[in-house]
């Protein structure tokens, strides 16, 4: 009996995995079609895997904004409900791959998965790694065993969850781990190979329907909390990345009060690895402290995917028990 034929449809961003040199500058710039990408990696034509490619964006990954990503997930819906896709596969820059495969997680309500890839080498570097990216993700979208795994992002073989991932290097082609957990699966010998069951999803976010504007503060030693004023009226709402499980210098207690009492404050840690806790430390500007005082725990989300969250609920119109209600359903422990 012969296998029924999976597809698979690409949206080329742009980012290192499609660069070329340019001749003005000497630099590398987004230069090559999804097509082009595609025609790098001569194994996807007899994978039995059928693909359907879309040139959205050619930008660096540090370019791409929140109206790119909603209109790359409102792409990726009509998509899987008008066609016969069995997964969606994103090429971009790997400046932001964290945050884009968290964000379009939020926005993705399908079976199918979407995978997120891109490269650290660029093309015209010897052992360059966007073709295997490539062909990786490929595999993993193409896979029925990772439906229901929501977005993921896929590089150096491994498959990891947009929840869990970060960019953990700046030049190294093993830049992104999931340092919580490690990858749910990888790829070996062209197929995918789970290493335990699926990740638990996030909370599901509709797509936004005002602005939102929401600020990441760094709490840094010798903080006199100066800084922090300057987000007062220029935010619907604000994420503090605090000292260890959740702690401040007590010079911002009083300002972060203030702020409380506007806009929805969510604590998370600068760490970006382990939990904001609860009920441990009890001096001012603790996290039993803060949390007393209104702000919003993240619980073991880092500071840039909370940052998402939040602006995505506000973008959504949710006010701050509706925050408040999410994040401890979805991301306490």
């Amino acid at each position: 009996m012969t296998e029924s034929v999976r597809n698979v449809a690409v949206f080329s961003l742009g980012g290192t995995i499609a660069m070329a040199t340019d001749p003005t500058t000497g630099g590398v710039v987004p230069a090559l079609s999804a097509h082009e990408l595609l025609a790098a990696v001569p194994a996807l034509a007899t994978s039995g895997i059928g693909l359907k490619v879309r040139d959205f964006r050619r930008l660096p990954g540090a370019s791409l904004t929140f109206e790119d990503l909603t209109a790359l997930s409102a792409a990726i819906a009509v998509e899987l409900e008008t066609g016969d896709v069995d997964g969606v596969v994103i090429t971009q820059g790997t400046d932001t791959i964290e945050e884009t495969a968290f964000l379009l997680d939020l926005y993705h309500g399908h079976e199918q998965p979407v995978v997120v890839t891109g490269a650290m080498r660029n093309p015209t570097l010897p052992g360059a790694d966007g073709p295997a990216n490539l062909y990786a993700a490929v595999l993993a979208a193409a896979d029925p065993g990772l439906r229901g795994a929501g977005c993921l992002v896929v590089l150096g073989d491994e498959i990891h969850s947009a929840r869990t991932v970060r960019k953990s290097h700046t030049t190294s082609p093993a830049a992104f781990t999931s340092p919580s957990c490690g990858p749910i699966a990888r790829v070996a010998e062209n197929r995918v190979r789970m290493a335990g069951g699926l990740p638990p999803r996030g909370p599901l976010v509709g797509a936004p329907d005002r602005e939102a504007r929401v600020g990441l503060y760094v709490v840094t030693l010798g903080d006199d909390g100066a800084l922090l004023d300057l987000w007062d009226g220029n935010c619907d709402g604000l994420v503090v990345a605090a000292f260890g499980v959740g702690h401040v210098p007590e010079r911002l207690v009083e300002r972060l009060t203030k702020l409380v009492s506007r806009i929805p404050v969510v604590l998370a840690s600068r760490i970006g690895n382990g939990p904001v806790l609860s009920d441990t430390y009890g001096f001012p500007g603790s996290e039993k402290d803060l949390l007393g005082r209104g702000l919003i725990g993240a619980g073991d989300l880092g500071p840039y995917q909370a940052r998402l969250l939040l602006q995505a609920l506000l973008a959504q119109g949710a006010d701050g028990a509706a925050v408040r209600e999410t994040f401890t359903a979805a991301f306490a422990r």
